[in-house]
């Protein structure tokens, strides 16, 4: 995780979370830059931080969401994630940010909304880089 967070500093990064070791390439076939491989075709992938240039072409594609980009290069982190719930945000909304267990971690505004595959929004946040590691999806506070 040392080398990811030194990575990151310098701009955004894929994180890949992906642990199963199943048929599953969508993410090695996205990337412009060749910065994702795996050893075969039920490995799990890994990123080649040197190559990464933190596009997030990979999270829009992963069908078991588990691609990030977090970007630690400026006083506030960020973190591009893949969304599949409604409402979905939109920019400048602030959102709770939560961890892999669904536990908050605090807020973070909204920077960005696009289009993935299907039904997969990307959302970039912004928060605070304590928590730019740990956040792995938001939630809307608009009906509070």
């Amino acid at each position: 995780m040392n080398e990811f967070i030194l990575a990151a500093s310098k701009g955004p990064k894929a994180l890949i979370e992906c642990d199963e070791s199943i048929p599953c390439d969508p993410c090695v076939h996205a990337c412009p830059v060749n910065a994702i491989e795996k050893d075969s075709l039920v490995s799990p992938p890994r990123v080649l931080l040197e190559k990464c240039t933190g596009c997030s072409l990979c999270v829009g594609v992963c069908p078991g969401l588990a691609i990030f980009v977090v970007d630690l290069s400026k006083d506030k982190g960020t973190v591009t994630l893949p969304y599949e719930f409604l409402p979905v945000p939109e920019n400048g909304e602030i959102v709770e940010v939560l961890d892999s267990q669904g536990r908050k971690l605090g807020k973070g505004k909204v920077l960005r909304v696009t289009a993935g595959r299907e039904r997969t929004m990307l959302i970039t946040v912004e928060v605070d880089k304590q928590y730019a590691l740990k956040v792995r999806n938001i939630r809307v506070l608009k009906n509070e």
